[in-house]
């Protein structure tokens, strides 16, 4: 399993816009095989970075779903969401292996 880690830096003043997108991607990524964990948004402290994580069976399985993301309607929806609202200014992606207790 892997899990991907998303750091958004967010437009402060579009955190509501935000929640909209990450509305729209918590079931497309369930969609495409993964488990979504959620997303985290600002609360106290920095009111412009939020977070994601979702997990897919492999980086293989990871990748597959960001090839067939790019050729879904509802994907290239949430995509151009973010496009014009302009509540996502930048972001980072890292990928982790998860460990669970016995």
């Amino acid at each position: 399993m892997v899990t991907c880690y998303l750091r958004y830096v967010i437009d402060p003043d579009k955190v509501a816009e935000f929640e909209c997108y990450a509305k729209l991607w918590i079931p497309l990524v369930n969609k495409f095989g993964g488990q979504h964990h959620g997303y985290f948004l600002p609360s106290e402290g920095a009111n412009n970075i939020a977070l994601a994580l979702f997990s897919f069976p492999s980086l293989a399985a990871y990748e597959q779903y960001r090839i067939d993301s790019f050729k879904d309607t509802e994907c290239m929806a949430a995509f151009d969401y973010a496009k014009q609202t302009k509540c996502i200014q930048s972001y980072e992606r890292s990928f982790f292996k998860p460990v669970f207790g016995n």
